[in-house]
């Protein structure tokens, strides 16, 4: 059966509920479920924090003997094998559902096809690709890494007119405007965890949580710190018991520093170095192999010239602030090392708002 503009209505609903589980429910993706029968909403779900229950199995549970003769609409394809729960195409078929649409096959090996084969083989009917591209982005980030091992990774720059994040003295606070501020803890709450550099660290002894906006599960906090300066008592160290600090460092970081940290409840992780400095992609990779989707990278100039020039940024979120300092203000980019206009990454832009006095657009690098 080919897609209806009414499917597409209903994806989108299915997407927008979708959407409430990002940065919550890595490692697996964050999918929407609508359940419509004789034209109205008997159930809906998405993927709980943590990853369970699934979007399905919580419409299904909604919908009670409504699900029966049923028009089920999945942003991604229906698990088929056996993990923490029993498959929940299984699940869609034991509950009389007739007809499922998807938005994505997913692409783990798992799955990748097997559910939308179990559907069918029970005589469900199945329609796939309905809003696609608007679904592999919701999931960019389950995708790249179930395809490439590589979590997707959002910089966030705030910066002056002129490109500043900070006086020629280090100040910084507040660059931006409150809008501004609450708009980057949306973002650190839609991402499973937070990053920045040592100097940030260092800087700033940040604490990188989600405030005021009544977060359900805090994000990972990463600091980026190959000799680990940072110290153990800093705010990071002290929360760490609280909620998950990880730290990325060299194989030369002092065992004394190792004990401190290790101390604190924190994760160390150990990644091979490049040229004197951490090797960034084997970095995000570990990050990857232990589940995170999605990065927000609010580091300074330095981790975020490194993390565009080794091609590793797939968003670019900047926060445009009415101030001009001059070109004694700390960068917002460090070093690229382009000498071409040719040479230059030329980022796509995908979407603006009016934040108060600020300006914030989102780009796309990928």
């Amino acid at each position: 059966m080919t897609e209806t503009p009414i499917d597409r209505d209903h994806m989108a609903h299915a997407l927008r509920l979708a959407a409430r589980g990002l940065g919550n429910v890595w490692p697996n993706p964050a999918v929407g479920c609508v359940l419509i029968r004789g034209g109205l909403v008997v159930g809906r779900g998405w993927t709980q924090p943590g990853g369970r229950p699934h979007a399905e199995v919580r419409a299904l549970q909604q919908a009670g003997p409504a699900a029966a003769g049923a028009t089920a609409y999945l942003t991604l394809e229906p698990c088929a094998h056996h993990g923490h729960t029993p498959p929940c195409a299984e699940a869609l078929i034991a509950a009389g559902v007739a007809r499922v649409v998807t938005a994505l096959t997913d692409p783990d090996p798992r799955v990748s096809g097997k559910g939308h084969q179990m559907l069918r083989a029970a005589g469900t009917s199945v329609t796939e690709g309905v809003l696609k591209p608007e679904a592999a982005r919701l999931n960019a980030g389950f995708l790249k890494r179930v395809t490439q091992g590589l979590p997707l990774v959002t910089l966030k720059l705030a910066a002056t007119l002129d490109g500043r994040i900070a006086t020629a003295t280090g100040e910084s606070r507040w660059i931006t405007g409150p809008e501004a501020r609450r708009k980057v803890h949306a973002l650190r709450m839609s991402h499973d965890a937070v990053m920045v550099g040592s100097g940030t660290a260092l800087a700033d002894d940040p604490d990188l949580t989600v405030r005021d906006l009544g977060a359900p599960r805090q994000p990972v906090r990463i600091v980026m710190d190959r000799r680990l300066r940072h110290a153990a008592d800093s705010r990071l160290g002290r929360s760490a018991a609280a909620h998950p600090v990880w730290l990325v460092h060299g194989p030369d970081a002092p065992d004394t520093a190792r004990v401190a940290w290790l101390a604190t409840g924190a994760t160390l992780i150990e990644v091979p170095e490049t040229g004197g400095k951490l090797d960034l992609r084997a970095a995000l990779a570990a990050l990857a192999a232990r589940g995170i989707t999605r990065v927000l990278s609010e580091g300074g100039g330095t981790l975020a010239a490194s993390l565009v020039r080794d091609g590793l940024v797939d968003e670019l979120a900047l926060f445009s602030a009415g101030l001009l300092i001059g070109s004694e203000g700390q960068a917002a980019l460090g070093a690229m090392g382009i000498g071409a206009l040719s040479a230059a990454p030329r980022p796509v832009l995908r979407q603006s708002q009016v934040l108060g006095p600020d300006l914030y657009s989102l780009w796309s690098l990928a």
